[in-house]
C-alpha cells in the first residue's frame, strides 16, 4: 500500500472543485491535509471528503474559510473510506491542496 504524499493540486481553475486523491477499493487511508495559499491576498477555500467530485452538504470539513495571504490550513488524522474522495475548490487559483498520509487495505 501506498504511503507519504498520496495527491497533490495547484488550483488550475478558480472557483471549480478538484479531486486530490481517491481511495483504492478495498482500502482505507490516514491522511493529513495541507491547502497552502501562495497568493499575496486572502482566499476562500473548502475541503471535502465525498463519494463523488461534488460534494453534498454534509461532507464538508471546511466550508468557506478564509485563508490568509501565505496562509497554511491543516487538517489531520482524517481516516477514508474506500473509493471517497477529497475535494478542494478555490476562490483564486494561487492554492495549493496535498493530502499526506497512509493506505491500508480492508
Amino acid at each position: 500500500m501506498a504511503s507519504g504524499i498520496l495527491g497533490q493540486v495547484g488550483i488550475s481553475t478558480a472557483s471549480t472543485n478538484h479531486t486530490v486523491y481517491t481511495v483504492p477499493a478495498s482500502t482505507l487511508a490516514v491522511t493529513n491535509i495541507n491547502i497552502v495559499n501562495r497568493s499575496a491576498a486572502d482566499a476562500t477555500v473548502r475541503l471535502a471528503v465525498s463519494a463523488s467530485d461534488t460534494p453534498g452538504n454534509a461532507e464538508y470539513i471546511e466550508y468557506e474559510a478564509s485563508l490568509s495571504a501565505q496562509g497554511v490550513l491543516e487538517r489531520t488524522g482524517i481516516v477514508i473510506d474506500a473509493s471517497k474522495n477529497v475535494v478542494a475548490y478555490a476562490s483564486t487559483i494561487d492554492v495549493s491542496v496535498a493530502v499526506y498520509g497512509i493506505e491500508e487495505s480492508v
